[in-house]
């Protein structure tokens, strides 16, 4: 059934159908998904009214129940309490349903909650980076908690972190574990500050040994080219993927700030763009005639006329900003439609840098490109260039090599 208005509601949710179906339709589902929506609220109030449950009353108990009654009856789809989110949500922002009940915080979960605000707030860090370290520090907590949950820092000692680290070391690679140690290191640091440990047990977490850093490794020539003619321009998914891959390829964006760019951070007038990078920094670049383009071509035949003000919007339902996970999708995306081997969207960033060096760009703009903080970090793209790098190579001693 493809059309949403021949599904009758029946039962308690009766008076919230029509509602219900409207709000699928500004959230941009498709008529069919609109239709297998519908269909399943027609299930639970039918459900309700044999149950004797009333609006009111649908807690995420009877919730579960009422999944399991649905997988118990053979029904081959939407067979968990997951798939009434969408109804739960609306039921619950009419105040017609109850909330969802939050169990009360445990000690580890306080004290988590304490680092994520110290995270957000004063050390300014992206969204992603603090789930990293909530997540290494709710592991911590964990591990050195007592039988009944609870844990006290301050009888935590350096042998309770030495034990932590090298137990959870053997099961990660490298760069995993030096992730690790910079998030408990940050931890430690945040507790001794706020006095919830009189000791600073930073100084306790073993280093990692350095990792060999490897070259950056840009796409070989005229592969960007292959990621851009392989979006098919007359189509509004087409337009956006387009407008998505010269942005990451020209402006070496990571896949974040992409997501992150909104209407208002392009200013036509002057060709620059507004980059929200990492730390909460702002900073302006130019915008290339080719990309701007693209983005104004996106805009007027690609974007949905909606009220999120994100610049790059998810093609299917609901409807919404599209996610660095997202971003890193077109890309994968795009090398399956050229077959090419499958990168990343930090790859086409390494490729801008390259590229431009190869043009013969200083290190020092190479920096600026990638708005890089530490020329320790941009210093990586000299050994890109070997060319240059084996005429300052000094002579074999002794003659030829």
């Amino acid at each position: 059934m493809r059309d949403p208005s021949r599904v009758l509601v029946t039962g308690p949710l009766e008076r919230y159908a029509a509602g219900f179906r409207v709000e699928l339709d500004r959230r941009g589902y498709a008529p069919a998904s609109v239709a297998q929506r519908m269909q399943l609220m027609a299930c639970v109030s039918r459900w309700m009214a044999a149950e004797q449950v009333t609006v009111s009353g649908l807690t995420c108990e009877r919730v579960e129940r009422f999944a399991a009654w649905r997988r118990a009856a053979g029904y081959a789809h939407f067979r968990s309490s997951r798939s009434l989110v969408l109804l739960l949500e609306y039921l619950r922002a009419l105040g017609a349903a109850p909330e969802r009940v939050v169990p009360a915080d445990g000690p580890v979960d306080v004290l988590v909650e304490r680092f994520r605000a110290y995270l957000l707030g004063e050390r300014g860090l992206a969204t992603g980076t603090v789930r990293y370290y909530l997540r290494f520090a709710q592991l911590f907590l964990e591990a050195n908690s007592a039988a009944a949950g609870e844990v006290d820092p301050a009888r935590l000692t350096a042998g309770d972190v030495g034990r932590f680290v090298r137990e959870q070391a053997a099961g990660r690679n490298v760069g995993s574990t030096k992730n690790m140690v910079m998030a408990l290191r940050s931890l430690f640091r945040f507790w001794h500050v706020e006095g919830v440990t009189a000791e600073d047990l930073a100084g306790a977490v073993p280093a990692v040994a350095p990792q060999s850093r490897s070259l950056p490794r840009a796409l070989p020539a005229g592969t960007v080219r292959r990621l851009l003619a392989g979006c098919d321009r007359r189509t509004a998914v087409g337009r956006r993927n387009f407008a998505v891959l010269i942005v990451l390829a020209r402006l070496g964006l990571r896949a974040g700030e992409v997501a992150a760019i909104e209407l208002e951070d392009i200013d036509w007038q002057c060709g620059e763009l507004l980059v929200r990078g990492k730390g909460g920094r702002r900073e302006i670049l130019p915008v290339p005639v080719d990309v701007g383009e693209a983005l104004a071509g996106y805009l007027q035949r690609g974007r949905p006329r909606v009220a999120c003000r994100r610049l790059f919007l998810r093609v299917n339902a609901p409807s919404g900003a599209l996610s660095p996970a997202g971003v890193s999708n077109v890309v994968r995306s795009a090398c399956r439609r050229c077959g090419l081997p499958v990168v990343c969207a930090h790859r086409l960033r390494h490729t801008a840098a390259t590229e431009t060096l190869r043009a013969g760009a200083s290190l020092e703009e190479i920096g600026q490109l990638l708005r890089q903080q530490s020329t320790f970090t941009t210093a990586i793209y000299a050994r890109v260039d070997r060319d240059n790098l084996r005429e300052l190579a000094l002579p074999w001693p002794g003659g030829a090599a």
